[in-house]
């Protein structure tokens, strides 16, 4: 019979593996395919790429992310999307990592950026973070990034073009443990009609209501705000999202919804649960393939 002494040894020595292993990971992202076809996607479309960064929490990849902007380039993207969550709003913090590796990116590359919600706290809670939201925003928009806040823009190649759009999800969907139920007049009325003749790409921070992006008109939807599921069991999936869910039903990966699909990124980073297991960082490119 094992002994509590022992059973106390043991189980210190696997949480200093754990911790170790965490450590390790979180400083290690990995590099994710995704190949997203559509009949009706414009033939000139056909091999688009896009590299989609989410989640990073002023997290680093070497000296001002150098490894991550290194490894993008080795990608060749045709544009780069952001997906929100770049920076950590747990009180006044530094901006200097997200902005750093912004600039760097939009130096390069076309840079559409949508909103998650540390970006959506700093607005809101301007007691706390004061004009810190205005100065990032005027920042980032004077690189010349595409700041998409509840609104869209077009991709254009050779006439044809495709559309793009950010979703500024409301505080009262990103409730802790549970969904609240999303209505279509919502997003109706903070994005206006899908257009569903045209081919739509969503950035959408959360992944909870990919049906209700579907319905609205989304054919690809970009996600990230679970970090997958922060531990990763084989055969489960992801344990835990940051807002306390248990074995979501959507942790990281490729998902289907009839002719829509959604690329769920494990994120870059962390914050209040710093830990990844068997859930390294992703980088994600999505190239877009016309299916006959």
């Amino acid at each position: 019979m094992i002994s509590i002494t022992k059973f106390a040894a043991a189980s210190a020595v696997l949480a200093a593996g754990a911790l170790a292993r965490s450590r390790y990971e979180r400083k290690h992202f990995e590099i994710r395919n995704f190949q997203a076809g559509y009949p009706g996607l414009p033939r000139v479309f056909d091999g688009f790429s896009i590299v989609f960064l989410t989640d990073l929490h002023n997290n680093s990849f070497g000296e001002n992310n150098e490894k991550l902007l290194q490894a993008i380039d080795r990608l060749h993207p045709d544009i780069v999307a952001v997906g929100g969550d770049m920076m950590v709003a747990k009180g006044p913090g530094s901006l200097e990592i997200p902005l750093c590796l912004i600039r760097a990116l939009a130096e390069k590359y076309p840079v559409y950026y949508g909103l998650g919600n540390h970006e959506h706290r700093m607005d809101r809670e301007r007691e706390i973070y004061g004009d810190q939201y205005d100065r990032y925003m005027d920042a980032i928009e004077g690189m010349g990034v595409h700041l998409l806040r509840n609104r869209s823009e077009y991709l254009e190649r050779q006439g044809e073009r495709i559309r793009i759009t950010g979703l500024d999800l409301s505080r009262r969907y990103y409730k802790k443990v549970g969904k609240r139920p999303m209505s279509q007049i919502y997003l109706k009325r903070t994005l206006g009609e899908g257009h569903g003749d045209e081919f739509h790409i969503l950035l959408a921070h959360s992944p909870l209501y990919f049906k209700e992006y579907v319905r609205w008109g989304a054919d690809l939807v970009l996600a990230g705000h679970f970090h997958g599921g922060t531990i990763c069991l084989p055969g489960l999936g992801g344990v835990m999202t940051p807002n306390y869910m248990f074995f979501p039903e959507y942790d990281r990966g490729f998902y289907k919804e009839g002719d829509s699909r959604m690329v769920l990124s494990a994120g870059l980073g962390t914050h209040s649960i710093n830990l990844r297991l068997n859930n390294r960082p992703q980088l994600i490119l999505v190239e877009l393939r016309r299916r006959v």
